[in-house]
């Protein structure tokens, strides 16, 4: 049986609605960890009938870092400029702005990463990196939980990474 308190802690974990939720724990049986799974599985899935929607809302989040020697730009963009004004869009700015200071990403998309460059390409393009603040993420997965909480199309337009002396 879920209950109330159930449907409303993963409400509150995933940021999903609640009849999503309700339905994710009765198809897992209560289990969290599986309704979570679901969550995650039916975002990606919404996340992708989304993909083509036009994104010419969204905001430039600017990130400061390391007594002011490096900065970084980012343009996140989203259907709706209501979803732009939303602390969890601007969070998912602030955060992505974050991840370009702290890892300097040299591409979007792993395909798009220079042949010369070191390592892999995975390691190398913004949307495959490990989310700094949880490792268990990518910056993809941030976006499309995003996706999956706002029913709106969500991507990263451009970015760019200052560093003094650099």
């Amino acid at each position: 049986m879920v209950t109330t308190d159930d449907v409303k802690r993963l409400r509150d974990e995933t940021g999903a609605g609640v009849m999503d939720s309700k339905r994710a724990l009765e198809q897992a049986g209560g289990n969290f960890d599986d309704a979570r799974r679901l969550l995650r599985e039916q975002g990606i899935a919404s996340a992708a009938k989304r993909a083509d929607r036009e994104t010419s809302q969204g905001l430039v989040e600017a990130y400061i870092h390391g007594g002011g020697r490096i900065g970084a730009l980012v343009e996140v963009q989203c259907e709706t400029d209501f979803v732009a004004r939303t602390d969890g869009f601007k969070q998912l700015a602030r955060d992505i702005a974050m991840q370009v200071a702290a890892m300097n990403p040299l591409a979007l998309e792993p395909a798009d990463v220079p042949d010369d460059a070191p390592g892999t390409r995975e390691e190398h393009a913004l949307l495959s990196q490990s989310f700094i603040k949880d490792g268990s993420k990518t910056i993809r997965d941030l976006i499309q939980e995003t996706v999956a909480q706002t029913g709106e199309n969500v991507k990263v337009g451009q970015f760019a990474r200052f560093e003094l002396g650099g």
